[in-house]
């Protein structure tokens, strides 16, 4: 029997169905497939074929998720084209009248959030045109449109939140200026919708920004929290939190991190009536204990960033392969600083190729980085290793965009 392997596809597939609460034998009466099939495709025995995973995308209401897991590397933004996804929900809204009702705006939050979680698997390169492309029919809605003010507000805060997903996704692109332009278009719309939680984690992004570009973005984060504490989740106000004591550690406040981080661990145990936003959906106990490990490795603090790190990343999915190549660098940084330099490439190899084919400029950035710190030891085998599978790496990414229609987006510092 083959062996089964958590695909991202199985992983999505599984997460799909138990929202929906059904139960295989519903999702094969749908979706025309045996069941048999379908349970060898959620364990990753089998990877569906394209005309599986459309008609498992669409029993499933996923708008395009299922398709685009089914793809990999480069092949993923053609199929994401052919899916549709660039048709966005409003214009398929004006075709039948100006008239907008009032749940339109929970229509299109909804789809917002379908593409939302694209993010878990695709680099900004590959979402961002269409995350623009949603943000520029929601627009065309509010202006061409006609609602009371109550669906007009609602219209702004789902506005604001496709526009933080935009700009995010250009800034994982390496497109600064479009990031910030995104980030600040958000910023006011949340404002005028009456979204103080919006409003701060537009400015939230605002402060990586600065960060990234070599500022401090201790103003700008303080700012954020300030505007949307008060009347937050406790979900929101731990991203809130988190976000704070990275920008303290990076620069090198440890008192302050380590204020922030058990702030961020309260705000988690807390109780509420409330429902989180759905743009907080990620933000749990894992993603609490990555973010302190990454802190305490910007700190220099090996020990502590490696006990954290090793066990967090070992329940990491590779699927992940963006975030996981990420956090995989910070880890080989930890090591270096305790002078374990075989560990440090080794950890730092897993990177490399988690991050062959991510549409993300941030990766190949940090492992750069870290490659730049092995000078003292360029004699090492595993140095040289590592190189040349850095070299390899660059060398054929360079190829594949030579050889694509998609302009190369010049990497930038931060």
């Amino acid at each position: 029997m083959p062996e089964a392997t958590d695909s991202g596809f199985a992983a999505v597939l599984r997460r799909l169905r138990t929202e929906r609460d059904m139960s295989l034998r519903e999702l094969a009466r749908v979706a025309y497939y045996g069941k048999s099939y379908l349970h060898e495709l959620e364990t990753g025995v089998k990877q569906p074929t394209p005309q599986a995973a459309r008609r498992l995308d669409d029993a499933l209401g996923a708008g395009g998720e299922l398709v685009a897991m089914a793809a990999t590397g480069m092949r993923r933004r053609e199929v994401i084209a052919r899916a549709g996804l660039a048709v966005a929900l409003p214009q398929t809204i004006l075709s039948h009248g100006r008239r907008v009702g009032a749940e339109v705006p929970h229509q299109i939050a909804a789809r917002t959030a379908r593409l939302r979680r694209l993010d878990d698997y695709l680099g900004g390169a590959d979402t961002f045109a269409m995350y623009a492309a949603e943000l520029d029919s929601t627009l065309r809605l509010l202006r061409d449109g006609s609602y009371p003010d109550t669906t007009g507000r609602a219209l702004l805060s789902v506005f604001a939140e496709q526009a933080q997903m935009a700009g995010w996704a250009a800034f994982d692109a390496g497109r600064y200026g479009d990031a910030e332009q995104m980030y600040r278009t958000s910023l006011a719309v949340a404002h005028d919708a009456g979204n103080p939680s919006l409003a701060g984690n537009a400015m939230v992004f605002l402060a990586y920004q600065e960060l990234a570009l070599g500022r401090s973005g201790t103003d700008t984060i303080a700012a954020a929290c300030d505007i949307a504490e008060a009347a937050a989740t406790p979900a929101v106000r731990a991203l809130l939190h988190l976000r704070r004591a990275w920008i303290h550690a990076v620069n090198g406040q440890a008192d302050d991190t380590e204020r922030l981080l058990a702030l961020a661990e309260t705000c988690l145990t807390e109780q509420d009536d409330r429902p989180e936003p759905d743009w907080v959906y990620w933000v749990d106990r894992r993603e609490a204990e990555i973010m302190t490990g990454r802190c305490w490795a910007v700190l220099r603090r090996p020990v502590r960033a490696i006990a954290v790190l090793e066990a967090v990343l070992g329940r990491y999915e590779d699927t992940h392969a963006r975030d996981k190549a990420l956090y995989l660098s910070w880890l080989a940084d930890a090591y270096l600083d305790a002078n374990e330099v075989e560990q440090g490439c080794t950890v730092a190899e897993r990177a490399v190729r988690l991050s062959a084919d991510v549409g993300s400029i941030r990766p190949g950035q940090r492992i750069e980085a870290f490659v730049g710190r092995l000078g003292p030891y360029t004699a090492m085998p595993c140095v040289t290793r590592l190189r040349g599978l850095v070299s390899d790496q660059t060398r054929r990414r360079r190829t594949r965009t030579a050889n694509s229609d998609r302009p190369e987006i010049p990497p930038r510092s931060g």
